[in-house]
């Protein structure tokens, strides 16, 4: 067992899941505007330090996946951010594309930027703590689109990523998200995912990645958000388990769900029913942001130092999670 194939599995094992706390600037003004709290850097932290020293971060969360600014905050008690995830037992680890900009002969389309430079922002990031990394790539769904362009240019991005940070000895969390915006069927998102996953093992492979060292962090398969048909929950699990088994090398650890506009329960319930259903030997888990925070974020904004209140909140919630990651989830422990 390579030493990249430990760490996934720290991550992955045991019903644990990974939370998305690396929501940029940007994005987390917006979050926190949305419920009326000021975005500073001090109520920044102080939001994340709360969930990152919850009671769930021990039985509940495998890895912290951070941005930049928090990676380098220092704790009230004056702890670095990766030695607090640390100690309880959890992997510190760190987004580290620059976001997904216009895609040049497809100016509907995003590939994501970031690798000039990455090498050495690697080396930084390993110093600070971090043992796994995460890219994403996005691809949107319509008559038109995703194009072969985006498809191909996004899959390499993705695979020259993966090999500079396995290089630097960290796990690469591997993110092609196909979004749930527009109206296409589950069938289309199934097909679709098919062909970026596929296409993203095939870069993968010519790029010299070690796979048992990857973690896939993919959608599940959904309608669109604005489709007509609804598609079950049931059906939602069985494409999604047969895109990944077609489609995903069996060297791969394990899979870790986007919640991809999901709201809290729906993907909890989703992914409680793919492990139930789960005839494959990849851990299915779950790598939540918005899924994850959004109750604990409603409660903090309404006070901000009531900690204990906010990681309640916040522990049922990643409690909820990993449940579903060992198909033991129902809909009466909700209320519970």
């Amino acid at each position: 067992m390579s030493e990249l194939n430990k760490i996934a599995l720290k991550i992955l094992s045991n019903g644990k899941g990974i939370l998305a706390a690396d929501e940029s600037t940007g994005t987390m003004t917006k979050r926190l505007e949305s419920v009326n709290v000021l975005s500073s850097a001090e109520n920044r932290l102080l939001f994340r330090e709360t969930l990152f020293s919850s009671e769930s971060m021990k039985n509940c969360i495998g890895g912290v996946i951070l941005y930049d600014e928090t990676i380098k905050q220092l704790t009230n008690s004056n702890k670095s951010i990766p030695d607090l995830i640390s100690s309880a037992g959890a992997v510190p680890g760190i987004k580290v594309d620059t976001g997904a900009k216009v895609l040049a002969g497809s100016p509907e389309e995003k590939i994501t930027e970031g690798l000039d430079g990455l090498r050495e922002r690697l080396k930084e990031y390993y110093q600070l703590g971090a043992q796994f990394t995460k890219w994403r790539g996005v691809y949107s769904i319509s008559n038109k689109y995703p194009s072969k362009l985006s498809i191909y240019s996004n899959a390499h991005a993705l695979a020259r990523y993966s090999a500079l940070v396995q290089e630097c000895k960290m796990v690469p969390i591997v993110e092609p998200e196909v979004l749930m915006d527009g109206n296409h069927s589950a069938e289309d998102c199934f097909n679709i995912t098919s062909e970026v996953i596929k296409k993203c093992f095939e870069e993968l492979i010519l790029h010299k990645v070690d796979l048992s060292g990857i973690i896939l962090k993919p959608n599940m398969i959904l309608a669109g958000a604005n489709s007509e048909k609804k598609t079950s929950n049931e059906e939602i699990a069985k494409l999604t388990l047969k895109c990944l088994r077609e489609n995903v090398p069996s060297d791969v650890p394990g899979i870790a769900f986007l919640s991809g506009g999901q709201s809290e329960v729906e993907a909890t319930e989703n992914l409680n029913l793919i492990n139930k259903n789960n005839d494959t030997n990849f851990i299915m888990t779950y790598s939540y942001g918005r899924a994850l925070q959004q109750s604990a974020l409603k409660f903090w904004s309404k006070d901000i130092e009531n900690t204990e209140g906010t990681q309640k909140v916040f522990n049922h919630r990643a409690n909820m999670c990993t449940l579903a990651a060992q198909g033991k989830w129902s809909a009466e422990l909700e209320t519970k």
